[in-house]
């Protein structure tokens, strides 16, 4: 189910890529270009700021599952208890990276788009 949604977001990221490609090639005019490429630069910058804020976000899970190791070790309960602790925190690591590699995703394709619509405005 991981790999699905690392190809679905691949796949939405790039269907924006080649939307924002086609729209901004079919225009035939200067001005109506450059109105088109600052609007997508703004939202991809908005997308891309989004996509940065998350990876505080990620660190501050990642700082909690060190501590809940650390204090998963300390406790006094059971063997049982124990493990099913270490099962919840392996899913919570297993989220976290899955939502960080999509972030990356995210940022790759939006760094392209970016440089898209700069070429766009150039020339």
């Amino acid at each position: 189910m991981k790999y699905l949604s690392y190809v679905y977001r691949f796949a939405s990221n790039f269907a924006f890529l080649a939307l924002v490609y086609f729209s901004l090639n079919f225009v035939g005019q200067y001005q109506q270009r450059i109105i088109i490429a600052v609007l997508v630069l703004a939202y991809a910058s908005m997308r891309a700021v989004s996509a940065l804020r998350s990876f505080y976000f990620f660190k501050s899970i990642e700082r909690l599952e060190l501590e809940t190791r650390r204090l998963g070790g300390l406790s006094l309960e059971g063997p049982a208890a124990v493990a099913s602790r270490k099962l919840i925190v392996k899913d919570v690591v297993e989220q976290r990276q899955a939502g960080e590699m999509k972030s990356y995703i995210d940022l790759l394709f939006l760094c392209i788009i970016g440089v898209l619509c700069f070429a766009k405005i150039v020339s």
